[in-house]
């Protein structure tokens, strides 16, 4: 087990402080201390305790939601003022002199819209409640001109933008426990989604390959390709060149055919041959070889001049249907398609293409080593390959569409309104930048609320990018948010992406994702990382060129190649070339270190295609890491002591240089040391802060997650979040379609650091129950659970469901409305007992019981809605017609709390929640933490259970079946940690690869008198004599899961039809029928039960009498077949109501089914 080194030094801590004066005394701990590699033993000891302590105040600045949070704050304080540079002018073609200027943009904080209200601020739990967006104005200065007069305008509103939560315009910013609970706010919500029309959303993080990168590799036919994914702000286009029977071809959108490369390089103004096979090879003869053949093929066309090539790609270009006033050459149009849309992320000015051409040049090299070497592929499943798209990056994707079609609006107006001669005002675009902000706040809703993110420019077209965010327990709600959707279709068994990678340790969490057909592609981050934001490539640039790159214009192609000269590249664009590597990258890591460079950018050394990248680009994945310098760790002792102390922050260990986050790339360039003492001096590069942080939040709940099957843990992993527990410290002020609570909620007595860090110790899910595993009774067979009735008696298990039903009081055009009426009177004719539970008010009273079919809602509609032109002054009377809301539920339920208010249309909105208690019954699905789920088979009287010396009883009996096969030694070991806990008074630690160790927990159990194994001596309930054996027997924290008996139990025998084909409905919201299947129809033919199968398949499902006519077939009419005109031959007969509709929809296709009928024997 890897831990041991880790938990020894846990427990010297406190006992062995004199360890470290008397420690050269015998000659047993000379032999301890080579161990060490020729370092004190209290060094591993110190920093044990200490390095951990570097996690919470990590997760302080960063990680978990911060990533969704630190985006969104770069949206709006950075990205917004760059979009509004790149659009600043708006003018117009008809009025030369007009133009509209935008100074600067800010974004307020979330107000409401109700007109004259004296606060205006609002709180999101304010939107949850009343179906309101959570959103703020965005506030522009703009500069125009009115007729000839400039004027300024400062805080001009042109649309709203939803706000997240927690962000840095949110309310509930920076606020202390008191404040927020004023708000009626969880202060353990992490924030990072939206609300939406009352309902909460979470921008997934995407993952998608990343832009900008060569990535070289081979298509279905065996044939080498390298792609590059441009991205800029203007546009993305995707360039890839390619090999077809050993020729080298370019291929782009925008151009119709594949140009051949050779052509292409002299397109970019590389004429001779020479220059081209020297930039592509080098003085590598073999490359030369292979690459002859392209330049032969540009000779046969006859192609040999920058002209000619130009000529030949113009000709091939799509041209732009807008045919603009100038009619340009092939060749002018040619070469604007090299210089913006070819390779579009390297910039081209004033025509100097000699960077994009050295671009080129690489692409067509590596795709020739490549053909030549099979190995130097490209990995799109690397993790390093890969970027994630944050909140932040798809909204300002998504304003930039919007903010570009809002002013192209403003244009068209201003054109509309100029044009006209005489105009009795001056025209004023004011009035029309107030109108069209509705355009910008419905794109963002409508955006975020269906989760399709379409933008017309890059023909993005995505779908399934928000998610509600399911608040079924406080740990789904953070596992969502952790939670990373790849942009692979779910259908195809492709095995590549789905596999667990080497390179995500310590980035993506191994356990956490789904089974079945998401499995491997939802991902979920680990408890350490950080996801980049974009980083000024300005500074980083000029910092390159002083530390000795050259720059690439002034280079030949043989330089480019020499043995000892590595290319440098900035986020995909070549800066020049280094020839001392080594020097240069410690030289780059120093500046960092010393903080002169934002510590997110990274510089790695790839030797095979030897290149130095620096990357400063977003969606990096990222994580700290303790430096190690000559075989010592930079950080000490004092300086975690002033970390406990609050002297210093986690910023201060970046600033000092002693921790420094690695993203995968540079990772992979690292060696990194698990624990000091695998530290080897003069090799070892980095420390990990703490092992345990290569899972998530949601696995970091599983105790000793180490002694488990792997599988086993992610099947925890999707249980932990249905765990009925706490949601939120305002979970009674919410009104959600759903809540589950339990009433009597524990923290687990085997914790892990990542329980107390995520806080789920203070919204638990789950009990501590007594387990005894053994055999009992036979209604345990199978994972069923024997659950104690005493104990469900104390409130084991008990838990509430609240559900919302809600409805709106609405108002029509012709001047009518929606209203509630009071229920009648007792004495009276109509009174009924389902209006028992209204209020005069025609509204469910607070507190009162609900039965299947009560009234909670007394509801009535105009019969009328239409606007009727007839009745002038609309003073007519109006007809109700009763549309009362009736609860359907077969348990009863009460009345928890009403809420009437208004919607931001001002509709009436009525929500009434209704609440359940529940005790646990036969068939309620339960789960340990270690993936051992069952449920409950039968509920025995206590004094039927064994019981110990002590008296004590247990609440579960577990079949001992469940462990052989499934290796879930980390159950075990929970047991008997839990078990000494409870004695000793203590909450013990299962984290992982380290925590309470098993050797100490037995210790404590011999102590207290009891079995070192954990197992106990009990006596039959049934018998009272002792059971012929030992039985294990303690504590294990055990969760009841969501899904419970009453919500699925489902009968019918006789109820509604569908009115098409007149079958019984589907499913039990519909009080469905049970269908009898093909599958089952065919036991049912193997038996030969024919009469069966007719009563199943006809007579119980839509038997239907008709007549048919003996003569013709046809199908007649109330015993008159209309073909014959006769009703002398007709026969009646049963058939399926689904066959006589086929016949008639035969008949209506124009097909005339004919039944020809035979004498029934």
């Amino acid at each position: 087990m890897s831990g041991d080194g880790k938990t020894e030094a846990m427990d010297l801590d406190p006992k062995g402080h004199a360890a470290d004066q008397t420690l050269p005394k015998d000659g047993f701990e000379a032999l301890t201390q080579e161990y060490y590699a020729g370092k004190h033993i209290s060094e591993p000891v110190k920093e044990i305790k200490d390095k951990w302590k570097l996690l919470p105040a990590f997760l302080k600045v960063k990680g978990l939601v911060k990533q969704h949070i630190d985006s969104y704050n770069y949206f709006v304080n950075v990205d917004l003022r760059k979009i509004i540079k790149a659009n600043e002018k708006v003018t117009s073609d008809v009025d030369p002199n007009f133009y509209l200027k935008y100074t600067s943009i800010r974004v307020g904080m979330p107000e409401r819209l109700d007109a004259d209200v004296a606060n205006r601020s609002y709180t999101p739990h304010e939107c949850r409640l009343r179906d309101l967006t959570y959103a703020a104005n965005i506030y522009v200065d703009v500069e125009y001109t009115r007729g000839k007069q400039i004027v300024k305008r400062k805080n001009v509103n042109i649309g709203r933008l939803p706000v997240m939560l927690r962000s840095s315009n949110c309310v509930l910013t920076g606020r202390n426990e008191a404040e927020l609970a004023r708000m009626k706010e969880c202060p353990l919500d992490p924030g990072g989604y939206f609300v939406v029309k009352g309902t909460e959303k979470v921008i997934l993080v995407q993952e998608q390959l990343s832009k900008n990168r060569i990535i070289v590799e081979v298509d279905k036919k065996g044939n080498v390709v390298a792609n590059v994914q441009s991205s800029t702000h203007e546009r993305k286009s995707k360039t890839a060149i390619f090999v077809k029977n050993n020729k080298i071809y370019l291929k782009h959108n925008s151009i119709a055919e594949d140009i051949p490369v050779v052509i292409f390089m002299k397109a970019l103004g590389i004429q001779s041959d020479q220059e081209i096979v020297q930039m592509v090879c080098g003085n590598d003869h073999n490359l030369n070889d292979a690459f002859s053949i392209n330049i032969e093929e540009a000779s046969k066309m006859r192609i040999f001049t920058q002209l000619q090539a130009l000529e030949y790609i113009g000709g091939k270009v799509k041209v732009n249907r807008k045919m603009t006033a100038v009619r340009k050459t092939l060749a002018e149009e040619a070469l604007e398609v090299m210089a913006t849309v070819i390779l579009s992320h390297i910039p081209v000015e004033n025509l100097n293409f000699r960077e994009k051409s050295i671009y080129a040049a690489v692409m067509i090299r590596r795709v020739l080593i490549a053909m030549g070497d099979e190995v130097s592929v490209d990995d799109r499943d690397y993790v390093g390959n890969k970027r994630l798209e944050l909140a932040g990056q798809l909204l300002s994707l998504l304003f930039e569409d919007l903010f570009k079609k809002f002013n192209s609006d403003l244009k068209l107006a201003a054109d509309k309104v100029l044009k006209k001669q005489n105009r009795t005002q001056e025209f004023d675009i004011f009035n029309q930048l107030i109108l069209h902000g509705d355009h910008i706040t419905g794109g963002f809703v409508r955006a975020i609320s269906t989760g399709n993110w379409v933008l017309k420019r890059f023909k993005m077209d995505r779908a399934g990018i928000t998610q509600v965010l399911s608040r079924l327990s406080y740990i789904s709600a953070l596992g969502m948010m952790t939670r990373i959707s790849s942009q692979f279709e779910k259908t195809r068994k492709v095995s590549g992406p789905r596999s667990l990678q080497p390179s995500q340790w310590g980035m993506l969490c191994p356990s956490d994702t789904p089974e079945g057909e998401a499995c491997g592609l939802v991902k979920n981050l680990a408890l350490m990382t950080h996801i980049t934001t974009d980083d000024e490539e300005e500074p980083i640039r000029k910092i390159a060129y002083t530390l000795g790159v050259q720059d690439v214009n002034l280079l030949t192609g043989v330089e480019l190649y020499q043995p000892n000269t590595y290319l440098v590249l900035l986020n995909g664009v070549i800066l020049g070339v280094t020839r001392r590597t080594q020097k240069f990258v410690a030289d780059f890591r120093r500046l960092r270190r010393a903080g002169r460079i934002s510590e997110f950018v990274t510089v790695f050394v790839n030797t095979h295609q030897r290149t130095v990248n620096l990357s400063s680009d977003g969606g990096r994945i990222c994580r700290p890491l303790i430096i190690v310098e000559k075989g010592k760790p930079r950080v000490t002792q004092e300086h975690i002591n002033d970390l406990i102390a609050e002297k210093l922050t986690f910023d201060d260990f970046l600033k000092k240089g002693l921790v420094e986050y690695l993203d995968v790339n540079e990772e992979s360039d690292a060696n990194i040391a698990c624990y000091e003492r695998d530290i080897i001096p003069q090799t070892t590069t980095h420390l990990e802060i703490e092992p345990f942080t290569i899972l998530g939040a949601v696995a970091g709940l599983i105790p000793y997650p180490h002694h488990n099957q792997s599988p086993r843990n992610t099947y925890q992993c999707a249980m932990g979040k249905q765990a009925i527990g706490a949601i939120g410290y305002n979970q009674l002020n919410r009104i959600e379609t759903l809540i589950y609570l339990m009433v009597y909620p524990q923290q687990p007595m085997v914790k892990s650091k990542t329980i107390e860090l995520i806080g789920y110790d203070k919204l638990p899910a789950g009990q501590n129950a007594t387990v005894a595993v053994m055999s009992y009774s036979g209604y345990d067979i199978e994972d069923a659970l024997v659950v104690n009735k005493s104990g469900l008696d104390r409130g084991f298990g008990r838990c509430q469901t609240m559900r919302k039903y809600a409805t709106m009081v609405k108002r029509y055009p012709n001047g009518t409305h929606d209203r509630l009426a009071d229920p009648p009177a007792e004495d009276s004719d109509f009174w009924h007992e389902s209006f028992e539970a209204l209020e005069a008010d025609g509204i469910a009273g607070v507190g009162e019981p609900i039965k299947d079919g009560t009234v909670y809602i007394n509801k009535q509609v105009p019969t009328s809605t239409s606007v009727e032109p007839s009745v002038s002054g609309g003073a007519q009377a109006v007809a109700y017609k009763a549309a009362p809301l009736r609860y359907k539920s077969p348990q009863t339920g009460y009345v928890d709390k009403v809420l009437f208010t208004t919607t931001e249309s001002d509709q009436t909105l009525i929500k009434v929640n209704v609440r359940q208690t529940r005790r646990p019954e036969l068939g309620d699905k339960f789960s340990s933490r270690h993936g051992q789920k069952g449920v409950c088979g039968i509920i025995v009287q206590q004094e039927d259970m064994p019981f110990s010396d002590q008296g004590i009883s247990p609440d579960i009996i577990m079949n001992p079946h469940g462990f052989p096969s499934r290796m879930t030694v980390g159950k075990m070991i929970e047991l008997l940690a839990g078990k000494a806990g409870v004695m000793a008074g203590q909450l013990q630690y299962g984290t992982a690869f380290g925590g309470s160790k098993v050797e100490d927990m037995s210790k404590i159990l011999i102590e207290k008198g009891f079995n070192y194994s954990g197992k106990d001596y009990l006596n039959s309930g049934i018998t009272g004599e002792p059971l012929s054996a030992y039985i294990f027997f303690g504590p294990i924290y055990y969760q009841k899961l969501k899904h419970m008996v009453m919500d699925k139990m489902h009968a019918r025998a006789r109820g509604p039809r569908a009115t098409l084909t007149r079958q019984p409905t589907e499913g039990r919201s519909r009080d469905g029928g049970l269908r009898l299947g093909e599958m089952e129809r065919d036991c049912l033919i193997g038996y030969g039960a024919s009469m069966l199968l007719l009563e199943r398949l006809m007579i119980s499902s839509d038997i239907f009498e008709i007549q048919v006519c003996d003569e013709c077939g046809l199908i007649g009419y109330a015993a008159w077949c209309q073909y014959c005109k006769s009703s002398k031959h007709i026969r009646s007969m049963q058939i399926p109501y689904a066959a006589k509709l086929l016949f008639q929809e035969l008949m209506a296709m124009n097909i005339a089914p004919r039944m020809m009928l035979e004498d029934a024997l």
